[in-house]
């Protein structure tokens, strides 16, 4: 696995924008550059932004590169159990799709009492709370604890920069959110997917903590994968071999640290309202490697780095060019 000292020569290599001016119907989200083609498609660019405190903080080489690959690694290895939106990747940084209207429920499926969020289960769980998302939770449980059973935590799908918001299953059928048929299809179709990606986890010495899946729904009304799958951005991952001894220490479990940078900069300001200082190339090189390693743990499979001085932009564009 690259260490952080030998991607230096990536340091420049982020991409920071994928505006491509042939392109139609461009949309600029959070960390992928959007655009609808025609015949119901739509090209996903993944850049190397990091987004956190609701504002982008840097680059990180390659993230997009990894983050495109390795979703492509868990659509292929979970097409047998669910449909998705994948049509072809015409770069490594790219993903042409199937345009769907996304239902408006996230399906959050988890296995452990984890997580830091105010929608996440530990966080709610130490505030005293005992029902949540519809399940009944026993007392007496500890962080990062295995739960009874694996649970569905659902949440509204907030778009247009809103907040996700707690749904148990009765409320989602209550207002609309979705049909019974779908629910129950959504609901077993994503715990089939967390149990592939479990199985897959354990076999390269990884738990498998929580993820969560988006759904569309296409033209046909066929509901789809959509999003991402299984990648560190929508997941949590624990190294299996020391995840007892660290539970028994009372000890935060081993993981792929995706708030590298994220607590680099709380240690230096607050976020939400000191202006953010230049994070050096050392530490988004640093977080680079980590997801590397990520990619590389989940799949038993090199990276495979590109040429670093080959810009990544005009590689897309020539890449894409059949679609202006």
């Amino acid at each position: 696995m690259p260490s952080a000292a030998d991607l230096a020569p990536y340091a420049g290599f982020a991409l920071a924008e994928a505006a491509i001016p042939e392109l139609p119907n461009r949309y600029r989200g959070k960390v992928r550059e959007n655009y609808d083609l025609p015949g119901d498609r739509r090209l996903l660019i993944a850049t190397d932004r990091l987004s956190a405190f609701d504002i982008i903080l840097t680059t990180v080489p390659l993230k997009g590169q990894v983050l495109t690959q390795l979703a492509r690694h868990w659509f292929d290895a979970t097409a047998d159990l669910c449909p998705n939106h994948v049509i072809e990747y015409p770069d490594p940084n790219v993903l042409l799709c199937q345009r769907l209207t996304i239902l408006p429920v996230e399906i959050v499926v988890r296995d452990y009492l984890a997580g830091t969020t105010s929608t996440a289960i530990l966080t709610m769980y130490q505030g005293g709370r005992r029902e949540m998302y519809g399940h009944r939770f026993p007392d007496g449980l500890r962080p990062n604890q295995k739960l009874p059973e694996t649970i569905i935590t659902p949440t509204s799908k907030a778009f247009d920069a809103g907040h996700d918001e707690e749904l148990s299953a009765a409320e989602i059928l209550e207002k609309g959110l979705l049909t019974k048929t779908q629910w129950e299809e959504v609901s077993a179709r994503a715990l089939a997917l967390f149990a592939r990606g479990r199985q897959m986890a354990a076999e390269r010495g990884l738990i498998l903590v929580d993820t969560k899946y988006e759904f569309g729904v296409d033209e046909a009304g066929r509901i789809l994968l959509a999003d991402e799958i299984h990648t560190p951005d929508s997941s949590r991952y624990w190294f299996a071999g020391s995840y007892e001894s660290r539970f028994a220490a009372g000890e935060a479990p081993e993981s792929f640290d995706k708030d590298f940078v994220r607590r680099w900069v709380v240690a230096r300001c607050d976020p939400y309202k000191d202006p953010i200082p230049p994070i050096p190339d050392e530490i988004r090189l640093e977080a680079a490697a980590r997801y590397i390693q990520a990619f590389e743990t989940i799949t038993g499979q090199d990276f495979p780095l590109p040429p670093p001085a080959q810009p990544v932009l005009p590689r897309i564009r020539a890449n894409l060019a059949r679609f202006f």
